[in-house]
C-alpha cells in the first residue's frame, strides 16, 4: 500500500478489532503500525491477533509493524468496607498499610515504596487525578493528608505521586513474562511503561537482546526531567499525554509534547503522539474539532505517528477512527504551510558522510520533483537518517532484513520493502527501480538512491545517485 502520507497511523487492536476482517480492514484504511496493550488481554488474544496481523502483511507484501505495550507498574489503593467512600475538601483522610478494608477517615495503600518517597507537603492522586491530597504528615507506614479536591474514591483505584520519583523498577513480573511472551511471538517493538529516569530502560535492554526495538513512553514528571537521556537510551519515544495530564498540569502537556518531538526528530528518532487523539470516536462517527485540530498539531509539529487507543480497541467505530486519522493527516500534509513548519523546526545539522547525504536529500527533494528517495538499510540506519531531515519526497526503504523492515513502518515517511541486498551499483539501479513500480510510484519522475558501498555493511552511506526515467 502506497500511503499518501508521511506521517505513521498506530492502531491499538483489542475487542473491537481482533478479527482477520476488521484487521485487514483497519491496515487497509490507513494503520501502519498494530499495538498489543498487554494491561489488557489474554496471551492467548493478543497472540490470535498478532497471527491475523502478519496473514494480512502476507496477503498484501507489505511490511506491517507490531508494537507490545507493557502495563508497567500500577499504584492502587486496596478495598473499602462499602466499596467506596465519598470524601470532603478539606478533612482529614489516611493512607497506611493497614490491610483491613478501609473506611471514611483512612484506607490501605499497599506499596511501601510510596511511603519511603513521599514528603510532608507532596500531592497524592488518586481515581486519574480527580482527587488530590496534600500530605501534612508522613512516615514509613502512614500518610496522613488534606482532601484538596474531594470525590467518590472506590476500590482499588489507582494513585499517582507526581512530585516524588519512586524507587520502583519500571518492570514488574507480568511485564517481564508478557515481555518474553511478545519476544517469542516476534513483535517488532516493546513500548516500556512507568520510566522515570534512563537507567529504568536497562533491564528491558539486556531481556530484549536486540530482537526489537525499545521505546520508552514518557508519562511522569521526573521522565520529562530526563528527557535527553532517556531519549538517548532508548531506539523511539511515546509522548503518553494520558498519564501525563493527571501528574502534569493540562496546560503543561501540548509544550512538553512540543519539545519532545523537537528533541526526537534532533535525535533522528521515531516519536509517537499518543492518548485522546480521537476519542469521541469511541462512541460516535466523527470526531469533535479540537480532537481533528489535536491530530493536525502533531503532524505539523513532525511528529512520526499519531496513536489510536480505545478508538480501535475497544470502540464502536474503529474502522471510521483510522479512516478519519488517515484524512486529517492526509489533509494536514497537504496543506501549503506544512512544509514551512517542517523547514521552520529542522533540527541543526550533524557532521559526517552519511548525516551530509542525508542533508543533501533534503535540498535536492526541496528543488526537484522526485518520484521517491530510494534507501538501501541494512539496520534502519540510512532511512532514519534521511527520514530526520523531512525530504519532499517519499522514503522507500529497501532491506533485507525482516524485522528491520517491520520495525521502520513506523518511521515517518518511509514505505519499507523487503528484497536481496544489491550486488553492485547496476543491480542496486534496477532492484530500486523494480520496487519503486511495485510500491506504486511515478515511473515518470526521477528517483533518488542513497546506499553505502560496500553493499550489505552497516553504517556505510556514502553513495547518492540520481536515476532518470528512460
Amino acid at each position: 500500500m502506497n500511503r499518501n502520507r508521511a506521517t505513521k497511523i498506530l492502531a491499538t487492536l483489542g475487542p473491537s478489532s481482533s478479527t482477520d476482517d476488521v484487521i485487514e480492514r483497519l491496515y487497509l484504511s490507513g494503520a501502519d503500525v498494530f499495538r498489543l496493550n498487554m494491561s489488557h488481554g489474554s496471551h492467548s488474544d493478543h497472540s490470535d491477533r498478532l497471527g491475523a496481523i502478519r496473514r494480512v502483511e502476507a496477503r498484501h507484501a507489505r511490511p506491517i509493524g507490531v508494537l507490545l505495550d507493557l502495563q508497567g507498574p500500577k499504584l492502587r489503593v486496596a478495598k473499602f468496607r462499602d466499596g467506596q467512600v465519598n470524601l470532603s475538601a478539606g478533612q482529614t483522610f489516611c493512607f497506611d498499610q493497614d490491610m483491613s478494608p478501609g473506611s471514611q477517615s483512612r484506607v490501605c495503600l499497599p506499596h511501601p515504596e510510596i511511603f519511603a518517597a513521599a514528603a510532608v507537603g507532596d500531592i497524592l492522586l488518586a481515581n486519574d487525578g480527580l482527587l488530590r491530597f496534600r500530605i501534612t504528615s508522613a512516615s514509613l507506614t502512614s500518610l496522613s493528608t488534606e482532601v484538596l479536591a474531594g470525590g467518590v474514591l472506590s476500590d482499588r483505584k489507582g494513585v499517582n505521586v507526581p512530585s516524588a520519583q519512586l524507587p520502583i523498577p519500571a518492570l514488574t513480573e507480568k511485564d517481564r513474562e508478557d515481555l518474553r511472551f511478545g519476544l517469542e511471538l516476534g513483535v517488532d517493538w516493546v513500548a516500556l511503561s512507568f520510566v522515570q529516569r534512563a537507567e529504568d530502560l536497562r533491564e528491558a535492554r539486556n531481556l530484549i537482546r536486540g530482537r526489537a526495538k525499545l521505546m520508552a513512553k514518557i508519562e511522569k514528571p521526573s521522565a520529562v526531567e530526563s528527557i535527553e537521556a532517556i531519549i538517548d537510551a532508548a531506539d523511539g519515544i511515546m509522548i503518553a499525554r494520558g498519564d501525563m495530564g493527571v501528574e502534569l498540569p493540562p496546560e503543561d502537556v501540548p509544550v512538553i509534547q512540543k519539545r519532545i518531538i523537537g528533541l526526537c526528530r534532533e535525535a533522528g528518532k521515531p516519536v509517537v503522539v499518543a492518548t485522546q487523539m480521537l476519542e469521541s470516536m469511541v462512541n460516535s462517527t466523527s470526531p469533535t474539532r479540537a480532537e481533528a485540530s489535536d491530530v493536525a498539531t502533531a503532524v505539523f509539529d513532525g511528529a512520526d505517528a499519531v496513536m489510536l487507543s480505545a478508538e480501535s480497541a475497544s470502540g464502536r467505530f474503529p474502522i471510521d477512527a483510522v479512516q478519519m486519522m488517515n484524512r486529517v493527516v492526509e489533509r494536514t500534509e497537504g496543506a501549503p504551510s506544512y512544509r514551512e513548519f517542517l523547514r521552520a523546526v529542522r533540527p541543526p545539522a550533524t557532521s559526517g558522510t552519511a548525516e551530509a547525504i542525508s542533508a543533501a536529500i533534503f535540498t535536492i527533494t526541496s528543488r526537484l520533483c522526485v518520484s521517491a528517495t530510494v534507501a538501501y538499510t541494512t539496520s534502519g540506519a540510512t532511512a532514519s537518517r534521511i527520514a530526520r531531515e523531512r525530504p519532499a519526497s517519499p522514503i522507500l526503504s529497501l532491506t533485507p532484513d525482516q524485522s528491520v523492515a517491520r520495525q521502520l513502518a513506523l518511521t515517518w515517511g518511509t514505505r519499507p520493502l523487503q528484497i536481496e541486498d544489491a550486488k553492485d551499483v547496476e543491480d542496486m539501479v534496477s532492484k530500486a527501480t523494480t520496487a519503486a513500480s511495485q510500491v506504486g510510484f511515478d515511473q515518470n519522475k526521477p528517483l533518488l538512491i542513497a546506499a553505502g558501498v560496500p553493499f550489505g555493511v552497516p553504517g556505510t552511506s556514502n553513495l547518492l545517485r540520481i536515476v532518470w526515467p528512460s
